[in-house]
């Protein structure tokens, strides 16, 4: 297995078998239950109706009756369903029905910091490849990035156009990675 984290540049290949990568040492069809409970921080899951503020125990989680939920039980409720496991160091789990089904990378420091030296979107596709399908994001006429799709590698990346830079790179199950 590549350990994507330690491997930062298998996250070029427009081509990439998902079944030969991990990320801080799960796979995807991990059971969700396998993510180091200690490395979590924030939790995201349709249990959950309202949450506010904080990390972990700090945060405040309400179900839909409005009852309040610990971190724990938001926790182990995702690991058995759906939702979404973060870390502190930009790293996310994509959960369904108990599984790692995707990864994210997000931020601008940490992990995507290897792909700084990348200053311009001539450059980003130069390193990336020519994506399968490019979406440009615009608000109020001005260009905010692209969202480009690499079907061959379940992979979108996310260029920031303002930044010049990498914010997101997803792999596995998520909405457009595998194709129209």
């Amino acid at each position: 297995m590549i350990e994507i984290l330690g491997n930062p540049d298998v996250l070029t290949r427009p081509h990439l078998d998902l079944a030969t990568v991990e990320m801080g040492g799960i796979g995807l069809g991990s059971a969700a239950a396998d993510v180091p409970r200690h490395d979590i921080v924030e939790v995201l899951s349709p249990v959950v109706a309202r949450y506010r503020g904080g990390a972990g125990d700090e945060g405040e989680y309400r179900d839909h009756g409005g009852r309040r939920l610990t971190f724990d039980e938001v926790l182990d409720h995702t690991v058995r369903a759906d939702g979404f496991l973060h870390r502190a160091d930009k790293v996310s789990y994509k959960i369904h029905a108990g599984t790692v089904v995707g990864f994210a990378l997000y931020g601008e420091d940490h992990h995507l910091s290897h792909f700084a030296g990348l200053a311009s979107y001539e450059a980003f596709l130069a390193a990336f490849g020519t994506p399968d399908r490019v979406r440009e994001d615009e608000a109020y006429g001005d260009l905010m990035g692209y969202d480009l799709y690499y079907w061959g590698a379940r992979k979108h990346v996310r260029w920031d156009a303002w930044d010049n830079r990498v914010c997101l790179i997803n792999l596995g199950d998520f909405e457009g990675n595998a194709g129209p």
